[in-house]
């Protein structure tokens, strides 16, 4: 892997190009013409073939080795968030209510920087690269959509990074197995009886209800799931009333339950649908719970972990690499891919120098700031994991 890392900090003012281009113009959801668009002018003049995507804004390029071998994905995401921005960057979001809050742009621009890194070593591959440009990651299960195209067709491993300013800039952070949790979103409707706000006891107010509700979930986990598992039931978002002198019929509370195994997952289903129709009963009111089941856990190969590390400690040093304690409980849907092949998934340090930790805004911050500097480190690994997945494979056929 000798080269890679200086390599790649010689393309960072490209990398950095493509990235401020896209941070200044984000786009939301599966529908992302202008990123596409961007993309595929990036990948202009390269040795891959480029399929754009049919029923979403994807990319897909592939690049051929020279000689036969495996074949292993490396996947960024490209969408942004439904926030609007407040870092004053001079390259800052010029789109109301859209910005690249979760470091996606960085993604995208690494996996382009990764593409030329490979592609400059076309002649040393036994195999094929995939680099899976994907929409739709922060709603709408873009991963499977292009898995339904045909992204994961003849891939045999798959690797992904994301960025995080808990970490300090070029550091690798990973673990083997659960590496993020299932998600699945909550909504509870609770249903009383309105009147006026002079006259309570002529009618049945849902808030105070709903109120017991929210504070009961706080205590159902530890009571629900084996203390050495982690699970989080949160609370984000409660609507109810229209008028300060009426009391409403209904309130409704929105939030995520996130967990690591199936059985866990049930248990707190399970837990949640009964404490909101028991307590609501106490009170003479009625709940409905709606669980929307979201993306699977993020399981990273054991195999694959060992190789990513390997690939990672020769480019960064072993100092760069670390192993993760615990899972990070948000979810990604990076978690379809890795049902269906083996891979890793991995943070990538961007907390830029001189931040302290607790004064660092990170992911779905509309303050957020991550250290471009750090996807030179983030290209390089890209391609080292490429390389080394291939190299095995050679070894193997020999």
């Amino acid at each position: 892997m000798t080269g890679l890392l200086e390599e790649a900090k010689s393309l960072l003012p490209h990398m950095t190009a493509v990235r401020r281009a896209l941070h200044r113009v984000p786009e939301l959801g599966p529908n992302l013409p202008r990123t596409q668009q961007a993309v595929l002018t990036a990948l202009e003049g390269l040795p891959v073939s480029v399929a754009p995507g049919t029923a979403l804004s994807s990319v897909t390029a592939v690049l051929e080795g020279t000689a036969p071998g495996p074949t292993v994905l490396l996947r960024g995401d490209m969408d942004a968030l439904p926030l609007t921005e407040e870092t004053g960057l001079p390259y800052a979001s010029t789109v109301a209510g859209a910005m690249h809050a979760c470091g996606h742009d960085l993604h995208t621009a690494m996996l382009y920087g990764a593409c030329r890194l490979l592609a400059a070593r076309r002649e040393q591959l036994a195999g094929r690269v995939v680099f899976m440009f994907q929409p739709a990651e922060e709603s709408g299960g873009g991963a499977l959509r292009m898995i339904d195209e045909g992204v994961l067709d003849g891939v045999s491993a798959a690797f992904a990074l994301h960025v995080t300013t808990r970490f300090p800039t070029g550091t690798l952070h990973l673990r083997p197995g659960a590496m993020f949790a299932a998600s699945d979103r909550i909504r509870i409707t609770v249903r009383g009886r309105g009147g006026h706000a002079s006259a309570p006891h002529l009618a049945l107010n849902p808030i105070p209800v709903a109120c017991a509700i929210t504070q009961a979930l706080q205590g159902l986990v530890p009571a629900t799931v084996d203390a050495c598992e982690p699970a989080v039931v949160t609370i984000t978002r409660f609507e109810s009333g229209t008028a300060s002198n009426v009391i409403p019929e209904r309130a409704e509370l929105h939030g995520t339950m996130r967990t690591l195994t199936p059985d866990a997952r049930q248990a707190v289903r399970t837990a949640v649908r009964r404490l909101a129709s028991g307590i609501a009963a106490v009170h003479g009111a009625h709940a409905e719970t709606d669980l929307t089941e979201g993306y699977p856990p993020v399981l990273n190969d054991p195999a694959m972990t060992a190789t990513v590390t390997g690939a990672a400690e020769s480019v960064l040093g072993r100092g760069a690499v670390a192993r993760l304690p615990a899972p990070f409980m948000g979810a990604e849907d990076f978690s379809y891919v890795l049902q269906r092949v083996p891979g890793v998934m991995a943070f990538l340090g961007a907390r830029p120098p001189g931040t302290p930790p607790d004064a660092a805004d990170d992911c779905h911050s509309n303050r957020v700031v991550f250290d471009e500097e750090t996807m030179a480190a983030g290209a390089a690994v890209h391609a080292a994991v490429a390389l080394r997945h291939l190299d095995q494979g050679a070894r193997r056929a020999e």
